[in-house]
């Protein structure tokens, strides 16, 4: 997410150097390739310019703390330009605590991602300890209540769905299931439509009316960029939307959407999709994602997602396992399980600063998590078991094929593994997880 641009805006804050004081001369150029950064990010060429204006107002002449340098300074002022530009602060969801069941209608353009995002943000509310209905109120594509299905079924959200021409009695009826299986938050999943289709956009404003939900979220692909602000416009004159859904900012989009849509449609960004699994998305935080543009990383959200994910029945039986030396291969699966839990090693990367830059191309680290999985899973389920059979070099050689890995990686992989094994049975219980943590990223680094 915003890989390119981080690169770019980072390149030309390099530019700047020395002096205790920031110049017109001194600046230029490092403005000059931000104001690039920002319209190759997609980013309209005026919100540009005017962005630029203001860093730089704010920075000339400016006496540097002897705590900083210039290049701090400036990404001070960067940061907080950005914040700004992006809404501020984050808006939160509305959910009528009065009103019994809630309703939140996703309405869109065709293929901007509406089906998929209302079932992450289903997830994402049973999470918060709602009780989500999905109502299936797309008539005309015939693959989308299968779809919307098939996304839930392992999550255990009900989805309501009528064989029917007609949307608003698909509406009422769904009220009354939710009633009756006490679920408190409705999510409607309507049907795709052009901004130029003027019976669908009627029909999107019947739906509004008649629905009067609390709460109606515009999804729309960040990878149309411009077109997508354009699109964000006339959906807004239509419906008096609560928020905006930015959704594939994990493709090879440039983000220009994400970073100026709020300002322009006068609407918050509330969430951002940046991902195929349905725990795939995020609160859109502003400040977060303002430091994630300068490259400083977004640990609050990292440590969300690992709270999340956090189990402590499971964590202390690892512990036990450990003290009592019996930590094997396949606890080093499941510690494996949880950390994808947490998101793609892309997305935990981008949240920890500096890591993206040590890492450097990421894909590289993704296939050294499928690696170990793939020796562990080329061993016996005793093999995984008892570790310390695997002295024995013919087992290594057999796994070394059954893998496809290298015998030498074989050996430096269990060479870890034994070492952090005796060095975790020395040390006191708050400590582990630590360590556990240490080890999986060595084992990342070959």
């Amino acid at each position: 997410m915003f890989k390119n641009l981080q690169k770019k805006i980072d390149k030309s804050l390099n530019i700047l150097k020395g002096n205790n004081k920031i110049t017109e001369i001194n600046i230029a150029n490092s403005l000059k390739e931000i104001s690039k950064a920002l319209i190759d990010a997609d980013v309209n060429y005026k919100i540009a310019k005017n962005f630029i204006k203001k860093v730089k107002e704010k920075s000339v002449g400016r006496q540097v703390i002897t705590s900083l340098n210039p290049r701090q300074l400036i990404i001070k002022i960067v940061y907080d330009e950005l914040v700004l530009l992006m809404g501020g602060k984050n808006k939160e969801i509305n959910i009528s605590k009065t009103k019994n069941p809630s309703i939140i209608l996703i309405c869109g353009l065709q293929g901007s991602g509406k089906t998929t995002f209302s079932a992450k943000l289903a997830l994402f509310l049973k999470k918060k300890n709602y009780y989500p209905l999905l109502v299936a109120a797309d008539i005309y594509r015939p693959a989308a209540v299968d779809q919307l299905k098939i996304l839930v079924e392992k999550i255990d959200i009900p989805v309501f769905s009528k064989k029917t021409s007609d949307v608003l009695d698909i509406l009422d009826q769904s009220i009354l299931y939710a009633s009756k299986k006490k679920r408190n938050v409705i999510i409607i999943d309507t049907a795709g439509r052009l901004s130029i289709d003027k019976v669908m956009m009627n029909e999107i404003k019947n739906i509004y009316k008649h629905s009067n939900p609390d709460e109606t979220l515009f999804v729309v692909d960040s990878m149309t960029g411009q077109d997508a602000i354009n699109t964000a416009e006339c959906f807004s004159n239509v419906l008096n939307f609560n928020g905006i859904v930015m959704t594939k900012l994990d493709g090879d989009s440039r983000g220009g959407a994400a970073i100026t849509m709020s300002s322009l449609i006068g609407k918050p960004i509330k969430f951002i999709s940046n991902g195929e699994r349905i725990e795939d998305i995020e609160v859109f935080h502003p400040d977060r994602i303002a430091n994630r543009i300068l490259g400083m990383g977004d640990v609050v959200s990292l440590v969300e997602k690992v709270q999340e994910q956090f189990d402590e029945k499971r964590t202390k039986n690892i512990y036990n396992k450990i003290s009592k030396d019996r930590f094997n291969f396949e606890d080093l699966l499941e510690q494996f399980k949880q950390v994808r839990k947490i998101g793609s090693i892309k997305n935990i990367v981008s949240m920890i600063p500096g890591m993206e830059k040590f890492f450097g191309i990421l894909n590289d680290k993704e296939d050294s998590f499928k690696e170990i999985e793939t020796i562990i899973l080329s061993m016996t389920p005793y093999e995984r078991k008892n570790p310390k059979i695997l002295n024995d070099i013919s087992r290594r050689k057999r796994i070394s094929i059954g893998s496809g890995v290298s015998l030498n990686h074989i050996d430096s992989f269990l060479k870890k593994f034994y070492s952090m094994n005796k060095i975790m049975k020395r040390i006191n219980t708050s400590s582990r997880q630590d360590l556990i943590k240490d080890f999986l990223s060595k084992m990342m680094q070959r």
